[in-house]
């Protein structure tokens, strides 16, 4: 999802603020990227990680750091590992997804091949781990490799109930908390253990980023029904993947029997007619899902501010509670 074309840009500013951090960490994911061996190792990652995403998680990792007041040099290697992880499991979705585009770029199995994308994949995830070890630190070890558990097991959920009908919103749950909410948390996680915060400090950081990510990706879902070309989203792409997302899991649960139909037809057997989409948005408007659907993204952005009201006050708290209320602004 882009954090683009929205007035108020906390991230910019969090990015500001964690400059001289963010570049050491570019400059180590420079470096752990190279392959003496594999030319196309760096070729391959440099076209995803230059495409302009705002490292997000990274940031979320320095910023507790910050928050906590660490002084050592491992938040680095964190923010680092926590891009690699990330970056790895772009590379595995967009062959799982078959996309073609990532960022405004041709994806990178597009442009070599899944063969090339799913190794560069477990290249990245191997690196990461490299990176985790250096901490020296088990307990953040333990965080990040159940994280990528989870956003395996989830991807893996996503994929084995794709087009099942009889999907429910605590199975949606567990997908969104398993593919982007596990790197969400782990990522303002380890910062707070990697400066030995006690368990407050901690749980209230991972409860953030928990529910940040949950917010993150609800909105994510919903542009795709409400979004416009200032969002960064294709208006209906979710629904041509025949993705059950939010809005459509409840519009599904609440459907009548010609309804039914309908969405057993365009999601489950994927015939879709040129004005399906519409006849989709107006199932959605007459049941109210999206405005639903809009509600808990703003109760989870809600719950993510809250977990930070234990933390002292400080501008980068400050900047993380405006993030969580701008990840939802584009709902407005």
């Amino acid at each position: 999802m882009s954090l683009d074309h929205v007035t108020t840009k906390p991230h910019d500013r969090l990015a500001k603020a964690l400059a001289t951090e963010m570049s050491q960490v570019n400059d180590l994911i420079t470096l752990k990227m190279a392959s003496e061996y594999a030319p196309r190792i760096p070729e391959v990652t440099a076209h995803l990680v230059d495409a302009g995403g705002k490292r997000l998680r990274p940031m979320l990792t320095l910023a507790a750091a910050r928050i906590c007041s660490y002084n050592g040099p491992y938040h680095i290697h964190l923010a680092a590992t926590v891009e690699f992880i990330h970056t790895a499991t772009l590379l595995h979705d967009d062959v799982v997804d078959e996309s073609a585009q990532r960022r405004g770029r041709p994806t990178a199995n597009l442009l070599w091949d899944n063969q090339s994308s799913v190794l560069v994949g477990d290249y990245l995830f191997s690196r990461s781990f490299q990176l985790m070890v250096e901490t020296g630190n088990l307990r953040v070890l333990d965080i990040l490799a159940n994280a990528s558990a989870t956003i395996a097991e989830g991807e893996v959920l996503q994929l084995s109930t794709a087009q099942d009908l009889t999907t429910t919103e605590e199975t949606y749950f567990k997908v969104i908390r398993g593919k982007t909410a596990a790197l969400f948390s782990a990522a303002t996680e380890v910062g707070a253990v990697i400066a030995g915060e006690d368990d407050t400090t901690v749980q209230a950081l991972r409860n953030y980023g928990d529910a940040l990510g949950i917010s993150f990706q609800i909105v994510d879902d919903l542009l795709d029904y409400s979004g416009t070309d200032a969002t960064g989203k294709n208006l209906g792409d979710d629904f041509r993947e025949r993705k059950l997302t939010l809005p459509v899991i409840k519009a599904i649960t609440m459907a009548d029997e010609t309804e039914k139909v309908f969405w057993y037809r365009c999601i489950a057997k994927g015939k879709q007619a040129s004005n399906d989409l519409d006849q989709a948005l107006e199932i959605m408007e007459r049941h109210g899902t999206l405005e639903t659907t809009r509600l808990q993204a703003i109760d989870w952005s809600n719950r993510a501010k809250q977990a930070l009201e234990p933390l002292p006050p400080s501008d980068i708290r400050d900047m993380l509670t405006d993030l969580a209320d701008y990840v939802v602004a584009r709902l407005s």
